[in-house]
């Protein structure tokens, strides 16, 4: 059972580093045709989803919220309140409430994978805004290297120039030099 589940993470792995490759290589081409990688993760995973899943989410949401669970409380205490106090007449849900019980029973039932599909679905979306950061964090790190290797061939070529204007400066000072020499040469020749 390990080794089956370390060749599953392997498999995993080798599978996220062919994705990476493959990404890697469509930034560079992005980048070649000077597009840009960021785009709205919340509208790429909304275009992705059915219906049915759409609706899902909804009851996700709302079945989580404080007004659902406010609207439930007073709904129950109203349901245990009208059975109690209809005992002495004829109530329609005797004392243990099982209708009660079958009702939150069945909402339990149909609420739960609705739930757990919602988390799944948030659980892909945050796979998509994670490769989608990756794809920005890539494309930053290649521009940075781009930028690096401009900046270098920039420094180089300007050692060069500086090279070049040192050397002019060295040979405008020979020539100086062997001027005042030539001319110091002269008078000093003519005194007795």
């Amino acid at each position: 059972m390990i080794i089956r589940s370390l060749r599953k993470e392997m498999e995993e792995l080798r599978a996220w580093e062919a994705r990476a490759a493959q990404l890697e290589k469509e930034i560079r081409e992005k980048m070649a045709r000077r597009e840009t990688v960021s785009k709205n993760v919340n509208i790429v995973h909304g275009e992705r989803l059915t219906l049915g899943e759409r609706m899902s989410d909804r009851l996700a949401d709302t079945a989580g919220s404080w007004g659902f669970i406010g609207f439930f409380a007073l709904f129950m205490v109203l349901w245990i309140g009208i059975n109690s106090v209809q005992l002495l007449l004829k109530p329609f849900d005797h004392y243990p409430y099982i209708l009660l019980n079958l009702m939150l029973s069945c909402l339990a039932a149909i609420q739960a994978p609705v739930i757990m599909m919602s988390q799944n679905r948030q659980e892909a979306k945050d796979r998509l805004r994670s490769e989608h950061d990756y794809e920005v964090n890539l494309k930053s790190e290649l521009e940075i290297q781009g930028l690096h290797e401009k900046l270098d061939q920039l420094r180089e070529k300007q050692w060069q120039e500086l090279l070049t204007i040192q050397q002019q400066q060295i040979d405008l000072l020979q020539k100086q030099l062997e001027l005042l020499q030539g001319m110091g040469a002269g008078p000093t020749a003519n005194r007795p």
